[in-house]
């Protein structure tokens, strides 16, 4: 379901955000007021992140990283860049993913995060940052942010504004560093059986920006200094360690698959069908067909298309959802609901398909089994503002006023509205048992909005 997290596209599906640990609301706030000025945004989307994920796994592992608890989060932004905030999730610019032409290559970009990951590079970063007069307010962001990854707990997962000169500070890289990541790239492909040819590939394709205006240069390339030396050294990599041969026939699937659904979703329709054909999987291919055809509102050719997918992969939980999703958007609530039940008894602990199982449910009127889902969904994954919305409904539906307050406050709060969140939150209280976790956490909102008016009027 492709949904950025700030505000909805045009392309209407794909991701979220959500509620967070008590403790951090009051830094977290000012980490969200960040990025909502920047107008950056999250894309969540099961298949997407799915794929990503199944793409990063033999890089991680090589990396010595637990592949099941970094994850791979897509950034609503059409430039080239990726980056790391913490060392338990890499982000990725979509623009990053539909530029790359080879699984070697995006596998090459995440192998050299990784590295920054296991270098430590992290650790000067975060004190360059907490030194820097111009990050005012930033820094106490990003701690917080790293604080919930060791913590335990998911990440906030809101992606901070990249235009702003703060973050690109956070992001510089050291041409010591890139070497050093490089390097270590380079090992932890060679240790996957991946050639380190992606990695030659993304510098080639990076050939001459550093001669470009600052303006003009992608911004993969102004956090992460290339230069000749790195690609003599890349090219050095793949002499020695070799070229692994044709690719895993795995990661081309998911490779295809990600890029697939991403440009269906973000590339207009028309270019999609024109182009479809070319689509070496079949199952890929009715699945950019059925997202194709169900932005131009043919929800006949959008389910035949599916359908024809699910006929290839009758067990895929990922289309399941997707056929769910065209089924909710067109109103038909009961056909949605049996869709998505699927793809919940296939992937029962994916939050994403939790989180549309719970919205179909509300929207076919059940909404006591509706919480039962989402509350589901939030226990593994705190990254859904639109799963925050849909909670409040289905709290003000079943008649738990206090609870329905309490997460639109959290909500406001998380996307940085902190006046609305104040308002909603001192409901909440008023209406909580004094003393219970749930009040807890809307006197923890609340308290974040009074320290905000407080700093207002010291200004």
């Amino acid at each position: 379901m492709l949904i950025s997290q700030c505000a909805r596209m045009s392309f209407d599906r794909f991701f979220r955000l959500a509620s967070i640990p008590a403790l951090l609301v009051c830094a977290l706030v000012q980490f969200a007021a960040a990025a909502q000025a920047a107008s950056i945004s999250l894309l969540r989307d099961p298949d997407i992140e799915h794929g990503l994920n199944r793409l990063a796994a033999p890089v991680l592992r090589a990396a010595g990283l637990n592949a099941n608890r970094v994850r791979i989060l897509l950034v609503n932004d059409s430039s080239f860049n990726a980056f790391v905030l913490d060392s338990r999730t890499i982000f990725v610019n979509y623009g990053l993913i539909l530029k790359v032409t080879s699984p070697e290559m995006l596998q090459a970009v995440l192998a050299h995060e990784a590295a920054h990951i296991t270098n430590g590079h992290l650790s000067r970063r975060m004190q360059n940052l907490r030194s820097a007069n111009s990050a005012a307010g930033l820094g106490l962001a990003l701690a917080a942010l790293a604080a919930a990854a060791g913590g335990g707990d998911a990440a906030a997962g809101i992606a901070i504004g990249t235009q702003s000169s703060a973050f690109r500070s956070f992001l510089a890289h050291t041409r010591a560093e890139e070497s050093s990541a490089d390097r270590s790239a380079a090992e932890y492909l060679n240790r996957a059986g991946i050639s380190p040819q992606g990695l030659v590939d993304l510098h080639r394709a990076f050939a001459g920006q550093e001669v470009l205006s600052a303006g003009s240069q992608d911004p993969y390339t102004r956090s992460h200094p290339l230069s000749r030396d790195r690609m003599r050294a890349a090219q050095a990599y793949l002499a020695a360690y070799g070229d692994k041969g044709q690719t895993d026939a795995e990661a081309q699937y998911w490779f295809a698959r990600v890029r697939g659904k991403l440009s269906a979703f973000t590339r207009a329709p028309k270019w999609t069908l024109r182009r479809v054909r070319e689509e070496q999987y079949k199952d890929v291919r009715l699945m950019r067909e059925a997202a194709a055809y169900h932005r131009q509102n043919s929800l006949k050719k959008a389910l035949n298309a599916i359908n024809g997918a699910l006929a290839a992969r009758p067990s895929d939980p990922f289309y399941h959802e997707l056929k769910g999703q065209i089924l909710i958007e067109n109103r038909q609530w009961s056909a949605a609901l049996a869709a998505y039940g699927k793809a919940v008894s296939l992937a029962p602990k994916d939050p994403l398909i939790l989180t549309g199982y719970g919205r179909a449910q509300l929207a076919a009127g059940q909404p006591k089994a509706a919480l039962k889902s989402m509350e589901r969904a939030r226990a593994i994954d705190f990254r859904n503002t639109v799963l925050l919305r849909d909670m409040s409904l289905a709290y003000a539906k079943t008649g738990q006023n206090g609870m329905a307050a309490l997460v639109t406050a959290e909500r406001y709060a998380l996307q940085g509205r902190l006046n609305d969140a104040g308002i909603h939150a001192k409901r909440a209280v008023a209406q909580l048992p004094a003393g219970s976790p749930a009040a807890r956490r809307a006197t923890d909102v609340l308290v974040a909005y009074e320290q905000a008016q407080k700093r207002k009027r010291r200004k």
